[in-house]
């Protein structure tokens, strides 16, 4: 394994991956679907994006080897089953979320990076990371894509993994650049939940002049 790739701790990498299943399983409680459903959900909105990047890269996939995320995926399901609502509406289920997606860009955009993918496409393989398992959520729910959405999510994980990729690029220490990178995604994020951020969009400011 190549010494310039950040890798998560286990018991991390398993806690971001419960996280983003559980808002898989949410999103099969929200359409009543059968328990094995909420477990499909959950482990694809799990694994969506590391999947991804894994194939793209030509990167063994990093649950092929790994029960746990399956086994993670059925306990996040089992408790979404039996306490879907009062997890829903759990604050800190968002904050937790933003914190996984920061730190998985800077994880997906420095694997990329350590097995010699161009620094430009590591940093889409972080966003990848971060963001792929909760579109793939989305269009199974049949809900607008992240994509569609004006909430800064994604400009978070862009942020995150560019600074990470950046920083090593300037000899910054995989550590320090790693943390820095998804300290500032985070705090993107956190501002744009807390204070509803988000980016202009196409036709705004003509728009607004019209009316």
């Amino acid at each position: 394994m190549p010494e310039s790739l950040p890798i998560l701790p286990p018991v991390l990498d398993y806690a971001g991956f419960s996280v983003f299943a559980l808002t898989g399983a949410l999103a099969a409680a929200r359409l009543k679907q059968d328990i094995i459903t909420f477990w499909f959900f959950a482990v694809v909105t799990g694994i969506g994006g590391g999947t991804l990047r894994d194939l793209l890269i030509d990167a063994p996939v990093f649950w092929i080897g790994d029960p746990a995320y399956l086994g993670l995926g059925a306990l996040a399901s089992i408790i979404v089953w039996f306490a879907g609502e009062r997890v829903g509406r759990l604050a800190a289920l968002t904050w937790l979320d933003a914190v996984g997606l920061a730190a998985y860009a800077v994880i997906g955009a420095g694997k990329a990076l350590a097995l010699g993918v161009n620094p430009w496409v590591a940093v889409a393989m972080g966003v990848l990371t971060a963001s792929f398992g909760g579109v793939i959520r989305d269009v199974l729910a049949g809900q607008p894509s992240i994509l569609l959405k004006r909430e800064i999510s994604i400009s978070a994980a862009l942020l995150a993994a560019a600074i990470y990729v950046s920083l090593t690029l300037l000899q910054v220490p995989p550590l320090w650049a790693g943390v820095i990178g998804a300290v500032t995604g985070f705090g993107l994020r956190a501002g744009a939940i807390h204070y509803g951020w988000s980016l202009p969009a196409f036709g705004e400011k003509r728009d607004a002049r019209e009316t």
